[in-house]
């Protein structure tokens, strides 16, 4: 039975893709390891500094040290520290939390669009979003948009209120090829989301748990 580590930097990542792994990949024992100051930290510092990229080096080698088969970190805004840590440790998969759904977008269409709900993760992802395009497909085009009203709803326990809002944002793009839902605690937004457009939408921790299942040979 593979055993998944899933890192995160907000305790509001941790049920979204526990959920999914219930749902896509039920016999994968998975493990949440949790530094919720990573994300104040962030936005203290403004960007990913030294002493970030090696936090992000701890919390990897502790997994590896329980016997992790693969990592999912689940926090969108630390692509470049993530980045670091899956060169050090390519023994095994390092995913970063929305490189597969990057994937499973750019094979969907050229028109793409991606509604976020923390602000500082967007220009990281939009990085990480072109240098895959350049590859898989030229043609692509993302825009974006941010509803930071969403995630602190979310995080003041009022879910309700926070897929409301993500869901009316998305009505912006509803001649787009796909959408996607950029963190993972966007995912409860989906179905309301499929209430209001008619394009694929796709959700970081879905995508991610599909890609682990495959990489490790339980597709």
């Amino acid at each position: 039975m593979p055993r998944i580590s899933l890192i995160h930097a907000t305790p509001l990542a941790i049920d979204p893709v526990v959920a999914a792994f219930r749902e896509e990949w039920p016999d994968a024992s998975v493990f949440n390891f949790l530094e919720d100051s990573l994300t104040t930290d962030l936005k203290a510092a403004g960007s990913i500094d030294d002493s970030i990229v090696q936090r992000f080096h701890v919390l990897a080698r502790y997994a590896t040290e329980t016997g992790a088969d693969g990592i999912l970190f689940t926090c969108s805004a630390f692509g470049s520290a993530i980045e670091s840590v899956a060169e050090k440790y390519s023994s095994l998969p390092v995913l970063k939390p929305n490189e597969a759904m990057f994937e499973e977008a750019l094979g969907l269409g050229n028109r793409i669009a991606m509604i976020a709900t923390f602000e500082p993760s967007v220009p990281s992802m939009q990085r990480e979003f072109e240098a895959m395009a350049s590859r898989l497909n030229p043609a692509a085009t993302l825009e974006t948009a941010c509803v930071p009203e969403a995630m602190d709803a979310l995080a003041n326990g009022d879910a309700e209120t926070h897929n409301r809002l993500i869901a009316a944002a998305a009505e912006e793009f509803a001649d787009r090829d796909v959408l996607m839902l950029a963190q993972f605690s966007m995912a409860s937004a989906r179905p309301n989301v499929l209430g209001k457009i008619s394009i694929p939408v796709l959700t970081s921790p879905m995508s991610a748990v599909r890609k682990l299942r495959m990489t490790l040979g339980n597709a």
